[in-house]
């Protein structure tokens, strides 16, 4: 039987998409027959500290020295010194996104960062991500070499298409964790003035990784008198969001950056219209045909997209018609795992 090992910082059961593609990759790969073991690299990534550090590197450098080694990119940005120790190991980066990427740090960091991930690309067998956008950055900015570099994109569910509200309030939908990278407080700035259209917005997404985002999106919420509006409920179960997803007329999330973006990508599956932003690989999941995507960070276009849409059934159709032919052409998750295998298996 072959053997691969992830290291994962955290709680692999963390509701984000990160963790999600590790957990569905790691049954792929079981059910093509690998034995994966799961290392834990503890908490307090991607900002360890010396003791932190220091232990995760104890814990990579106790793994079978010929088995192959896969290092979540939350934790392998940060430890260029235990990367160069497994220099000479068949170790694969998977890296979802830059973490100097994330919204919200100060410059020092942004430099610290970039800095640390450079490093420890640099010494790492193989380089996997989840997009083509990424790999050019990686490529352009990290100085990963195209020899080293792979991408497996997401996979997602074959699931029945949504059958919408068939009412006359139009049910939103947004699905991500609430903190400041997935842009919640300017979905709420947009949907501001749009108070004389029919419409219902429901977040679903963890409420605790990030209280300064919570914080601003309620605040929103308070300062717009939208409480009747928009509901956020937090992480919920995998059946409570299958029949969001099926209830929805349209989908809508503000991400000022993603690294693929695997919630637009289950809308489509769904075959929901979306509203989004071109930040980052976003562009290469929703098609012009089932989306409306607009710059990063601008309240009023977002505004536009919603009022156009909102107010136009027949084009939320047609956009709709778009995504169900767009969901056709999603990898699955079974094809993604194969992909991931095949890469591991160049390594043995």
């Amino acid at each position: 039987m072959r053997h691969v090992t992830f290291a994962i910082p955290g709680d692999l059961e963390t509701p984000t998409g990160g963790y999600g593609y590790d957990r569905r990759i790691v049954t792929e790969l079981r059910r093509l027959g690998w034995h994966v073991d799961i290392v834990g690299l503890g908490e307090g990534f991607p900002r360890p500290d010396a003791s932190q550090k220091a232990a995760a590197q104890d814990r990579l450098v106790a793994i079978p020295q010929t088995q192959p080694l896969v290092i979540d990119g939350l934790a392998y940005g940060v430890l260029p010194e235990a990367a160069a120790a497994l220099r000479d190991r068949p170790v694969v980066a998977l890296v979802h996104h830059p973490l100097a990427f994330e919204t919200g740090l100060a410059a020092d960091e942004v430099d610290r960062l970039r800095i640390s991930e450079r490093a420890a690309l640099a010494v790492a067998r193989r380089v996997v991500t989840t997009s083509r956008t990424t790999a050019a950055i990686l490529t352009d900015e990290f100085a990963v070499l195209p020899y080293r570099l792979d991408v497996v994109v997401p996979g997602t569910d074959r699931t029945p298409f949504a059958i919408g509200s068939d009412g006359a309030v139009v049910q939103l939908l947004a699905v991500g964790a609430v903190v400041a990278r997935k842009g919640f407080d300017l979905l709420v700035a947009a949907l501001a003035p749009l108070q004389s259209l029919p419409w219902r917005l429901v977040i679903a997404g963890d409420r605790s990784r990030d209280a300064d985002a919570v914080a601003r999106l309620d605040a929103a919420i308070e300062r717009h008198r939208l409480h009747d509006r928009i509901e956020s409920l937090g992480a919920v179960s995998s059946e409570r969001l299958a029949a969001l997803y099926a209830r929805a007329d349209l989908f809508v999330l503000a991400s000022r950056y993603e690294g693929y973006g695997m919630a637009y990508a289950e809308a489509i599956a769904h075959g929901l219209p979306v509203i989004g932003t071109t930040g980052g690989a976003i562009p290469e999941v929703v098609p012009p045909s089932a989306g409306y995507l607009v710059s990063p960070d601008d309240a009023g276009a977002l505004s536009s997209a919603l009022r156009e849409i909102i107010g136009d059934k027949d084009r939320r159709r047609a956009m709709s018609a778009g995504a169900r032919a767009a969901a056709a052409a999603l990898p699955t998750w079974e094809e993604s795992g194969a992909r991931f295998a095949e890469l591991l298996g160049r390594l043995t």
